[in-house]
């Protein structure tokens, strides 16, 4: 999962980073509300965790200029304002959650998770053609013959499925994958995509490589 953390405090930043990487997740930090506002409109990015008092544009600000866009990408408001105005204008605004400083860091991950639930809904299965996945059980299958995949080639199969259809870069790649642990390179990716291809290969679904731009998992049209 792809956080953005916009907060002006680099030592709580820094804390709140570290307990959410501690938990798989991907996380940017950016200090003002300009930034975030310039990054939420060129990133990928997941959910935003916003600091509402912030250099330039405040928080809400952020949010305002965020839903005009039509982003309904989820928002977690953190403040140390404690008053009833502030918490309903961040919500009439747009923003999904308020969480009040101090707060316990658990907390906060389990209101980070609640709300990925809610945006983006686990499915089961992801079935194309023959290719068909498992997200619970963490099993893929050729025709219903399981095939063997390590956690990372996994992972790439996984995102490639949920995004069938459609071109994906290896920065994308590399942002779904992170959560189970290590960086990954590019040249890495291009390694377990290969991996990926020569285990589906029985398949009517291919890898597609889009030079330039990344892969594209797809059908192969019927001949």
């Amino acid at each position: 999962m792809h956080v953005l953390l916009v907060e002006d405090d680099l030592v709580l930043a820094d804390g709140i980073s570290r307990v959410l990487r501690m938990n798989g997740m991907v996380v940017d930090i950016v200090g003002t509300g300009d930034a975030a506002d310039a990054m939420l409109q060129r990133s990928q990015i997941a959910i935003i965790v916003l600091d509402i008092g912030l250099p330039g544009i405040d928080g809400f600000e952020v949010v305002r200029r965020l839903r005009a866009r039509g982003s309904t990408l989820p928002v977690l408001l953190l403040t140390a304002r404690d008053a009833i105005q502030d918490r309903v204008r961040g919500l009439e605004l747009g923003a999904d959650d308020y969480l009040v400083k101090p707060f316990a860091t658990p907390e906060l991950v389990a209101r980070i998770r609640a709300l990925a639930r809610r945006s983006n809904p686990v499915v089961q299965e992801l079935r194309i053609g023959g290719l068909s996945l498992d997200a619970f059980a963490k099993r893929a299958f050729i025709n219903d013959k399981p095939l063997e995949l390590s956690v990372r080639e996994w992972a790439v199969l996984e995102y490639l499925m949920q995004q069938a259809s459609r071109v994906v870069s290896k920065q994308q790649i590399i942002d779904a994958i992170l959560p189970w642990g290590e960086e990954v390179t590019l040249n890495a990716v291009e390694v377990y995509v290969s991996r990926v291809r020569l285990k589906i290969a029985e398949s009517d679904i291919e890898i597609r490589t889009i030079r330039g731009f990344g892969y594209m998992l797809e059908k192969v049209p019927a001949a």
